[in-house]
């Protein structure tokens, strides 16, 4: 009998212990819906704040607690009379706090969501209503400023307070980007991954007859379509939208590189092109990823496969020339240096690598001439060989004068001319070279 008598008063003092949490909590709503609350009022708040956090164990009232909470900053200030229009909003809270506010936000309305009682959700939705387009202004200040890393979570804000609006999380994973947050910009990839998104769509745009000028509706086409109808609006047009797909997982490969995790790229760009096959950038960063790990063989297939898209890109080609030449394939390294040259005469690049190419078999020469005794037979070899020196560096002269005409402050080469001209015995030319780099 005594056992079951203090169970029942556990029971009853735990009901006391709950009442009396809801009365704190009504205390702190009493003070929260005072339009100036005194300092007074605001130190109680805090006290309640704190004594609360130490107790309240029902989900609802946690949950409770945290929206007051987070808005602490927002009672210090209207205590003061300082309550902050939405206009305010960057100029008086930092970013670090707009994220807070997002977190705690979201985390209310979808708790209140999945247990269908709503007691803040329609105040969180209004308040973002008057806010999110200066958010919007904000992030892009901040985007401007190259503030990257603030204007991407202030986007990522936005996001949280509305998961319907996912471009705002793409945006947050390119300024994330930007600011090298490469942590957080993959979070925000994977996100957009895991939820399909592509960005494919269409923006709506009409002439507004009274300014002649023409406006955007955003993705709005039964707006647009409504002010059209009414007369006030004419000429109207739509602007495709691409699928952003592409973009994502090759920006997602490229982080990877950036990290030095291989076998992740490489799974991200096999993506990547199975969504945009046709996206020559992407086979660029796919060959890009097989340079990194040394895979010639495949990293040229690639790049012809690019050329076979685009064929007058020298670029392309002069890449194909530089893996030549670094794999010691020399007349393969030649014709691509000079097919670049051809798509792009003013290469300096190609001239100044196909010279160096073609000026590179010198050591064998020289190694043979020096090895040569005064015999008969040593004296005819050593002609000959002089003569196809003489021959090689003439056929390289015309590209590395190029070079030099077009970067004539190119120190390399400049150099590497006044070799060839004191090896063909061009004096006059060596010394007017030598006189204009001593200047």
């Amino acid at each position: 009998m005594k056992i079951k008598q203090f169970l029942l008063a556990s029971v009853l003092l735990v009901s006391v212990s709950n009442f009396a949490q809801k009365d704190e909590l009504k205390k702190l709503k009493k003070i929260f819906d005072k339009d100036v609350p005194s300092a007074k009022d605001v130190e109680e708040y805090k006290v309640n704040v704190i004594s609360l956090e130490k107790v309240v164990a029902d989900e609802s009232d946690k949950k409770a607690l945290t929206y007051y909470k987070v808005n602490i900053p927002q009672m210090e200030l209207a205590s003061k009379g300082q309550t902050p229009s939405p206009l305010d909003i960057q100029k008086v809270y930092s970013i670090a706090y707009i994220s807070e506010l997002a977190n705690v936000y979201s985390t209310i309305k979808e708790y209140e969501k999945t247990s269908g009682k709503k007691t803040f959700t329609d105040e969180i939705d209004l308040e973002f209503a008057q806010t999110k387009p200066i958010l919007l202004n904000l992030a892009v200040d901040l985007g401007n400023q190259k503030k990257f890393k603030e204007s991407s979570t202030v986007l990522y804000s936005i996001y949280k307070m509305d998961n319907t609006d996912v471009d705002q999380l793409f945006y947050a994973a390119s300024y994330a980007v930007n600011g090298e947050d490469y942590d957080k910009a993959l979070q925000y990839y994977d996100e957009l991954i895991r939820l399909k998104y592509s960005g494919e769509g269409a923006i709506y745009f009409a002439t507004n007859k009274a300014s002649k000028a023409e406006e955007s509706f955003g993705s709005n086409k039964n707006t647009r379509d409504t002010f059209v109808k009414t007369g006030s609006y004419e000429k109207p047009r739509e602007e495709k939208i691409e699928s952003k797909k592409g973009e994502i997982y090759k920006n997602v490969a490229l982080i990877y590189v950036q990290q030095g995790k291989s076998t992740e790229a490489m799974k991200a760009v096999t993506q990547a092109r199975l969504e945009n096959p046709d996206d020559i950038n992407l086979i660029l960063t796919e060959a890009d990823l097989y340079l990194n790990i040394k895979d010639f063989t495949t990293y040229k297939r690639l790049i012809n496969e690019a050329l076979e898209k685009n064929p007058k890109n020298a670029d392309l080609v002069y890449n194909l020339g530089v893996i030549s030449s670094n794999s010691n394939q020399l007349p393969d390294a030649i014709a691509y240096y000079k097919k670049a040259i051809s798509l792009r005469p003013d290469y300096f690049n190609a001239y100044l690598n196909l010279s160096e190419v073609m000026l590179r078999g010198d050591e064998k020469y020289v190694e043979e001439m020096n090895k040569l005794g005064t015999t008969d037979k040593d004296n005819k070899r050593y002609a000959v060989i002089k003569a196809e020196r003489e021959k090689n560096f003439q056929a390289a002269l015309p590209y590395l004068e190029k070079a030099v005409e077009l970067k004539p402050e190119n120190e390399p080469a400049v150099k590497t001319l006044m070799s060839v001209y004191n090896a063909l015995e061009m004096s006059d030319k060596y010394k007017a070279l030598k006189m204009k780099l001593n200047k």
